[in-house]
């Protein structure tokens, strides 16, 4: 199967807005690939309106041409923190769309490294999850002895 016809087939998937995926369903069936491209499509259109209006709100609230030096340090530190969050949410939302390309691709919800499922408690915590708990952690634990030595 091609990926605009799996595409396709998952547009006409229809789920309530209170469903929650199950385990007793197959694993990434239809179902479960349309509430998490919904869940990752609708956490990447609240991110982009909040980066949207912090950029706005930092826009206006311009201290760096205050007089008072401590006005200046602390606006400069405030916009600092801001832009700060804001890449972050523009990181995190070129990992959402790495994961919906994923659905695209059927390899969604299986890990990178293993092929193993990464199962729906962490998806649900963690929708752009790429590694099982498993591998998550074997990784955590290389990069603590690699940042030790």
């Amino acid at each position: 199967m091609n990926i605009f016809s799996q595409f396709e087939k998952l547009s006409m998937v229809k789920i309530s807005k209170t469903y929650v995926p199950k385990a007793s369903e197959k694993y990434m069936c239809a179902k479960h690939l349309v509430f998490f491209k919904k869940k990752l499509l609708d956490w990447k259109i609240d991110l982009k309106r909040t980066s949207n209006d912090a950029l706005f709100n930092s826009s206006l609230d311009d201290n760096s041409t205050s007089a008072d030096i401590v006005d200046q340090a602390s606006s400069y530190t405030e916009k600092n923190v801001e832009m700060r969050a804001i890449n972050r949410q523009i990181k995190l939302i070129s990992k959402i769309d790495s994961a919906l390309k994923r659905i695209q691709e059927g390899t969604y919800g299986f890990c990178e490294e293993t092929g193993e499922p990464i199962g729906l408690k962490r998806l649900m915590a963690r929708p752009v999850a790429t590694l099982s708990i498993a591998a998550q952690e074997k990784h955590e634990k290389e990069e603590k002895v690699y940042a030790d030595d």
